[in-house]
C-alpha cells in the first residue's frame, strides 16, 4: 500500500498541471499544500490548502521551513531549480532530508517533459560519465519517439497573458514580488505581435537562404541560438548573455574555421523578438570579415537547417540533444548534461572547425535510454492531452521512488 505523504507545490508555468497533479495526488490518499508568490500563481491553483506568502525574499527560507513543519511536508514540487526562491526550496529540502521534485522544458521533445529529484539540466543528478551511462542503460528499453505535439501556442500565448494581467491587477496584493523573466511580460507581448506581423516576409527570405544552405560546396555549421533569459545560459555558462555568446563563436569562426565553411545562425522559436539577433550576429560577422559566410534563419524549424550541418555548436541548448540523435558532431560551450566525452567534442572550440568527429552512436542511444526512464515523463505543459498523461506518469514516478527508499530502508 502506498505510503500517505505530503506535497508542497510551489511556482509552475501559467498551464493547469500542476492543479490536475495535485487533484491527482489527493485521490490517491496524499495530502497537497501550495504558496502562491503572486496573483497569476492564485489564478492556476483552484483548489483547497493554499498559503499566500507575500514576505520579502530574505523572509522566505524561514516561512518555507515553518511551512513545513505544520504541513509535514515529505515533497517539494516545482518548475525550474533555477528562480531565486525555487533555489531557496531546493536548499531548505536539501539540509531537512526532504525530496524537491524539479519539473522543465524536457531533454527531448516534444512529447516528454522532464522531472528530476534535486535538480534538473546542470544540476541533474544523472552522471556525466559515459561507462555509467552505458551500464545504466543495460536492459532498459528504448526512448520512444518525440513525436507528440507540443499543444496549442494559442493556449499557451492565452494563458500567459491572462497570468501577467492578473499580476498586473493585483499585484498590490503582493508588494515584494518581482519576476524571474528579463523582460517586462508586456514588452515582450509587444515584441511577438511585431515578430507576427512580419513572419511571413521573414519566413520567405529564410526558405531562400536555406537553399543556398543546401547548396552550399563547403562544410556547413549550424548555430541554434538559445533564449536571452534562459537560466541555462544566464546561470550555466561563461558568457554574461547571449551577444557575448555569438560574439565570441563568430571570432573563433573566422579566425579557425575552414575559408569555405559557413555558419548557419538559427533563431530561436519562441524570442520574443526586441532584440534584432539578425542584425547583432551580421554586424559582428561584417566586423570579423566573414559575414558572406553567413546565413541567419529565423523563422525555419530545426531539422532542416540540421540536415547538412558538419558540425553544430551551443552554449547548452537541448537543440544539442537533437543534434546527438542525427549523429551530429556537437560542442557546448557552458555547462550541459549531456557533455561527456564520446558525446561531445572536447578539444574546445576553436579546433571544433576541422576537427569535429561526431557522437558514439551507443553512447548516444544510451544517454536517450536513460533519459527516458530516469529525468522524463511522457506528456506536456499546454494541451489536455499531455497534461492528463503528465500527471498520471508523475503520480507514478513519485509513488516508486518512495516505495524504493521505503524497501531500501527496511
Amino acid at each position: 500500500m502506498t505510503r500517505r505523504r505530503c506535497f508542497l507545490f510551489l511556482q509552475g508555468l501559467a498551464t493547469h498541471l500542476f492543479v490536475r497533479l495535485g487533484d491527482a495526488l489527493v485521490a490517491r490518499g496524499h495530502a497537497v499544500h501550495r504558496i502562491n508568490f503572486n496573483p497569476g500563481d492564485r489564478l492556476f491553483w483552484k483548489r483547497p490548502n493554499a498559503t499566500d506568502f507575500t514576505g520579502a525574499d530574505d523572509q522566505w527560507p524561514a516561512a518555507l521551513e515553518a511551512i513545513i513543519a505544520a504541513q509535514g511536508v515529505t515533497d517539494i514540487v516545482m518548475f525550474s531549480d533555477c528562480r531565486p526562491r525555487h533555489v531557496a526550496a531546493v536548499a531548505v529540502a536539501r539540509r531537512l532530508g526532504l525530496r524537491s521534485w524539479v519539473f522543465e522544458e524536457a531533454y527531448l521533445r516534444p512529447g516528454y517533459i522532464t522531472l528530476e529529484q534535486d535538480g534538473v539540466n546542470a544540476h541533474s543528478p544523472l552522471p556525466r560519465n559515459p561507462s555509467r551511462i552505458l551500464a545504466m542503460a543495460r536492459g532498459l528499453p528504448p526512448a520512444a519517439p518525440e513525436t507528440l505535439s507540443g499543444g496549442s501556442f494559442l493556449r499557451r500565448a492565452v494563458d500567459d497573458v491572462r497570468y501577467n494581467v492578473h499580476n498586473l491587477a493585483l499585484r498590490h496584493r503582493f508588494p515584494h514580488w518581482r519576476t524571474h523573466r528579463s523582460w517586462n511580460p508586456f514588452h515582450e507581448y509587444a515584441g511577438w505581435l511585431l515578430r507576427g506581423a512580419v513572419r511571413p516576409i521573414r519566413l520567405r527570405a529564410a526558405q531562400r537562404r536555406l537553399a543556398r544552405l543546401r547548396n552550399w560546396p563547403g562544410p556547413v555549421f549550424v548555430l541554434p541560438l538559445q533564449l536571452e533569459g534562459d537560466y541555462q545560459l544566464r546561470l550555466h555558462s561563461p558568457f554574461s548573455g547571449l551577444g557575448e555568446a555569438i560574439e565570441t563563436i563568430l571570432a573563433s569562426f573566422a579566425a579557425h574555421a575552414p575559408r569555405d565553411a559557413l555558419l548557419a545562425v538559427k533563431g530561436h522559436p519562441l524570442d520574443n523578438g526586441l532584440i534584432d539577433w539578425g542584425r547583432f550576429t551580421m554586424r559582428h560577422a561584417t566586423e570579423r570579415g566573414v559575414a558572406d559566410r553567413l546565413l541567419w534563419l529565423p523563422e525555419l524549424p530545426f531539422g532542416p537547417v540540421l540536415a547538412p550541418a558538419a558540425g553544430v555548436v551551443t552554449v547548452n541548448s537541448t537543440a544539442g540533444l537533437q543534434s546527438l540523435r542525427e549523429h551530429k558532431p556537437v560542442i557546448t560551450l557552458g555547462t550541459a548534461m549531456y557533455d561527456m566525452p564520446g558525446m561531445t567534442f572536447q578539444h574546445g572550440l576553436d579546433r571544433f572547425w576541422t576537427e569535429a568527429t561526431p557522437p558514439d552512436p551507443a553512447l548516444v542511444e544510451a544517454l536517450r535510454r536513460v533519459l527516458a526512464a530516469h529525468a522524463l515523463i511522457r506528456g506536456g505543459f499546454f494541451s489536455e492531452s499531455g497534461i492528463s498523461e503528465a500527471v498520471g506518469h508523475a503520480v507514478g514516478r513519485f509513488e516508486a521512488v518512495a516505495a524504493n527508499d521505503r524497501i531500501a530502508a527496511e
